[in-house]
């Protein structure tokens, strides 16, 4: 046995002192060695009885949910609850090591758990495990020597030109006709769009800003049953996310169409109408919740007998169809709101090669021309 002192207790004023033991004379010797090695440079970091599962806990709650977003903090809870508690949580921190967390993240990819889903839970234990470290709460980051899943990118499913002719014209008499159209001429997120405001609506200029979003989430306030989730306005995530779209003038034509019958709308509701000052909501004036609106969009595409696509997807489809025209992928990264331009080209990588095939047939034809040149 080994025994070293490490300081003082805060509180009782006691001496701390740490043991290690070892199966030879030389062995313990080493491990002394080490230790007071770790503790001239600062690094050594104290045995403690505190498991995985208090830390995620604790680092969710003390470092990260005044940072985070509520729907981002909503994730990470249920990435922890669901899946790291159970399988990581009664270890000790300091016994954590790379096998354990390889083997979670493996049995997870084997119960059909997605790639992505398992590289979120990644940078979750990742962040926590960092902040051990910064704590001295353990020497390294375990999670660091292990292997995710790589997976493949989702195929996104863009409506081509007559889909979207199709889609419109089958909900043109549609209550949420405007907010559709809208989604798939500017790229909007559905968050986006339903928090967007007549204050942020400049039809004349033909420009909207993304100012705030709205979101459903976990009320932590209280358990009463029917009011666990609430919507909320919030900022974008991102300086990014805060930007101004152009609205193609047919478009704004029919917004404005819009808002004159909202105003129709507001007058005959009177006093029952809740002024939030929102674009699109339901006749009372409250906010459409995000799920809700996206059943009511799935159903008309279904009638239209359009293949199988989500809300989310006009977004893509916007996209597609800039990049399709010629539009710079910087000019849609812009109008996406994405932090990078990197992120626009790993989602429609597979656009730009219909515009590379343009350009080898114009480089052939270029070719072809220099040959046949006298």
């Amino acid at each position: 046995m080994a025994s070293i002192s490490i300081g003082h207790d805060p509180t009782t004023g006691k001496l701390k002192r740490v043991s290690f033991y070892g199966k030879t004379r030389k062995e313990g010797a080493d491990l002394l060695a080490q230790a007071l090695g770790d503790l001239h440079h600062g690094a050594f970091v104290a045995l403690h009885k505190l498991t995985v599962g208090q830390w995620l806990e604790t680092w969710l709650r003390d470092y990260k949910q005044a940072k985070i977003c509520p729907l981002t903090f909503d994730n990470y809870e249920r990435l922890i609850r669901g899946h790291l508690l159970p399988t990581l949580g009664t270890i000790p921190l300091k016994e954590l090591r790379p096998e354990h967390v390889q083997q979670f993240y493996n049995q997870q990819r084997q119960a059909s758990l997605s790639a992505g889903t398992i590289r979120v839970i990644h940078a979750v234990l990742h962040g926590a495990l960092r902040q051990a470290m910064r704590n001295q709460l353990v020497m390294r980051n375990v999670s660091e020597a292990t292997e995710r899943p790589s997976g493949k990118t989702r195929r996104m499913t863009p409506l081509t030109k007559m889909q979207v002719g199709q889609l419109l014209t089958a909900i043109a008499k549609h209550r949420l006709y405007p907010a559709i159209l809208l989604g798939f001429g500017t790229g909007l997120r559905r968050g986006e769009l339903l928090a967007l405001r007549w204050q942020d609506v400049d039809l004349e200029a033909g420009v909207l800003h993304v100012r705030q979003t709205l979101e459903r989430v976990r009320n932590h306030a209280t358990t009463e049953p029917g009011k666990r989730t609430c919507l909320i306005f919030q900022e974008p995530k991102t300086e990014q996310s805060r930007h101004t779209i152009p609205i193609p003038a047919d478009i704004a034509e029919v917004l404005k169409q819009h808002k004159a019958r909202h105003a129709e709308e507001k007058l005959r509701m009177g006093q029952a109408y809740t002024d939030y000052g929102l674009v699109f909501c339901w006749p009372h004036g409250t906010p459409l919740d995000p799920e809700d609106f996206r059943k009511r969009f799935v159903q008309p595409c279904q009638q239209a007998g359009l293949p199988p696509i989500r809300l989310h997807d006009t977004r893509h489809t916007f996209a597609t169809l800039m990049l399709k025209l010629g539009q710079a992928p910087k000019t849609v990264q812009t109008m996406l709101g994405h932090t990078t331009i990197a992120t626009t080209l790993d989602i429609y990588s597979h656009v730009p090669l219909d515009l590379e095939k343009q350009a080898a047939a114009k480089l052939n034809l270029l070719f072809r021309e220099a040959v046949s040149a006298p």
